[in-house]
């Protein structure tokens, strides 16, 4: 058992430390499709690492005010108070959940359960990867981000396929061979996606032009947060499986 002090010490550092990777992470890599207008970054990847890693407390903080000092940096400081909720309520989900489990009754019931959340990450990345994010693409590097892509490159669709059925097959592998309820990890990263979907498009819905005057598309911006969800899912998901088996004490539930 770690002494208190221990662990709010740690909590305290790793909260600090993905504030920052959250916020960089969001800044310093993005993708734009112009054909589409699909457009996502990786900072998923960090928000849903530190809330299954520390948990919701710093998932919530990491995730929300991250996020929002990235928007502010960025030059879209109508978005960050909406930033700062959605993704504060993003990261919560994911740690709540990261901390808690179904309960089957045998381990095949786990690797089924594992199977058909691998099934809809798959679906999902192919799908979404394929109509938005297949193409001419531009590649934004860089802190800030360049005014001119720093690389454009084409995408085919089947490379999105691909990566669905990759996907498919590694969460299944890994939930029949490793670890059963692996696909709780996956499951709690989709809810807290879905969360950060809703909450986005309900905010350019109802709220972006009444407060801002900014006209936005709110039904075109789902698959796109939905394919950044989803990007982040796959990113985050083998690092956190990663440092659990690396140092577990560091990562044990509190």
């Amino acid at each position: 058992m770690q002494p208190k002090i221990f662990q709010s010490t740690v909590e305290l550092a790793m909260t600090a430390m993905f504030t920052s990777l959250v916020a960089v992470a969001t800044m310093v890599f993005s993708i734009y499709v112009p054909d589409t207008r699909g457009f996502f970054n990786i900072g998923e990847t960090m928000v849903f690492t530190a809330a299954l890693l520390f948990g919701p407390l710093v998932g919530s903080f990491a995730g929300g005010v991250g996020s929002m000092i990235a928007d502010v940096l960025l030059g879209y400081p109508h978005y960050a108070p909406a930033t700062l909720i959605i993704k504060a309520c993003e990261g919560g989900i994911v740690g709540v959940l990261g901390r808690r489990q179904a309960r089957f009754s045998s381990r095949l019931q786990w690797r089924t359960f594992t199977l058909i959340v691998g099934l809809v990450a798959g679906i999902l990345m192919g799908g979404i990867g394929s109509l938005y994010y297949s193409g001419s693409v531009e590649l934004y590097l860089g802190i800030p981000p360049p005014r001119s892509p720093t690389a454009i490159l084409f995408i085919p669709s089947g490379l999105w396929y691909f990566l669905g059925g990759l996907t498919v097959v590694l969460i299944a592998s890994t939930g029949f061979a490793v670890e059963p309820e692996f696909g709780w990890l996956v499951l709690a990263t989709l809810v807290g996606g879905s969360a950060m979907v809703v909450g986005y498009f309900v905010y350019q819905q109802f709220l972006l032009f009444p407060l801002f005057g900014i006209p936005v598309i709110a039904v075109a911006e789902i698959p796109i947060n939905i394919g950044q969800m989803i990007v982040g899912l796959a990113v985050s998901i083998p690092i956190v499986s990663a440092v659990r088996r690396a140092i577990p004490a560091l990562t044990r539930p509190r």
